[in-house]
């Protein structure tokens, strides 16, 4: 049996370590294995780590880490016709069943017996990763697979979070996003080529605001604690009809529903602390908190289609695999301007 390298949860609150594993085979008539080409590093990894997931997912360590892969077809099932091998492809999240009452309505994030490579199973910090045929998306050409890894789950939840936004958004809107790093900066070109809106872009890192007015948002507001009269001043006083905040953590919820106006819409993306809204404060504004999850296959088509064309491009760090701890360290510590890709 082939074996390859492939970067494992041991412990929680212990370092990842580099293991040697059989190489996933073909079992099953819809099974895919995809040959890694980059394997994007997420602040969920992260979280893994502190153990954060460990009740959700109930997974049993060791396993191996990484949910946002691309690369090229290895080998098919029986059943497989939509690739075929040595095709490039971006790999959504989940693997879904296409039978249950979500999948059917195209909702699959909701899967009723999906499993969830580099959360409950086996990801993608390794040489080859097992999917199946309905979580396979072939790219265009002239994308290569450790440029667009990430924007399986980052460019793809910044992605369904924009566009459920987008549908409201009018010409005479602001949308301000909170946030402008590695989902941040996915989510303003998003909603760039979605939304006639003014974007305001909140961020505590004035190298990320320059990034993000050079990629299409109107303003950049520094993340102070002068942010939220800004924006208030920026909107007559009364808010932003939208808010798409990327952070989720360290205040950035309540200085969100501040900065959203009377019936707006605040969707919270990033995740870490509590949202705490008095409900008086609630009904009275009649504001609407939003939680949003990674997009549907759908969505990773419809960011595939903007990405083909030019309109979302990532900012990628690369690593190699055996560099992952640096890959791992530099994110904590707030050092990757967009996103850290492993390249095997």
């Amino acid at each position: 049996m082939s074996t390859m390298r492939a970067v494992q949860v041991v412990g929680y609150h212990d370092n990842l370590k580099m293991a040697e594993v059989p190489t996933p085979q073909v079992s099953e008539p819809w099974d895919v294995v995809v040959k890694i080409g980059g394997a994007g590093v997420c602040r969920t990894d992260l979280h893994i780590l502190e153990g954060q997931w460990a009740e959700k997912s109930q997974v049993r360590l060791p396993y191996t880490i990484g949910h946002e892969n691309a690369g090229w077809v290895h080998a098919v099932g029986s059943a497989v016709t939509n690739v075929k091998v040595g095709d490039k492809v971006i790999l959504h999240p989940l693997i879904t069943c296409g039978l249950c009452r979500a999948c059917r309505s195209g909702d699959d994030v909701h899967c009723a017996n999906s499993a969830f490579p580099g959360i409950d199973t086996n990801g993608g910090y390794a040489e080859y990763i097992l999917t199946s045929a309905r979580s396979v998306v072939r790219i265009d050409d002239s994308l290569e697979p450790a440029d667009v890894a990430a924007l399986a789950d980052a460019g793809l939840t910044a992605y369904h979070a924009a566009a459920k936004a987008a549908r409201r958004l009018t010409p005479r809107d602001t949308c301000v996003v909170i946030g402008a790093g590695g989902l941040g900066h996915i989510g303003i070109q998003v909603l760039k080529a979605l939304t006639p809106a003014r974007l305001v872009v909140v961020d505590r890192n004035p190298a990320a605001l320059e990034l993000a007015t050079a990629i299409g948002a109107h303003i950049g507001v520094l993340g102070d604690e002068h942010q939220v009269d800004a924006v208030l001043d920026l909107t007559e006083g009364l808010g932003a009809e939208v808010v798409v905040d990327f952070v989720g953590e360290n205040g950035s919820t309540s200085k969100g529903i501040a900065m959203t106006r009377a019936a707006g819409d605040y969707h919270v993306v990033g995740y870490g602390e509590n949202v705490d809204v008095p409900t008086i404060d609630l009904i009275s504004s009649e504001k609407n908190v939003i939680g949003n999850l990674v997009g549907s296959y759908n969505d990773l088509q419809d960011l595939m289609a903007l990405a083909a064309t030019g309109a979302v491009t990532l900012h990628t760090q690369k690593y190699a695999l055996d560099d992952f701890q640096q890959a791992i360290t530099d994110l904590d510590t707030g050092n990757v301007r967009g996103r850290a890709i492993l390249v095997p």
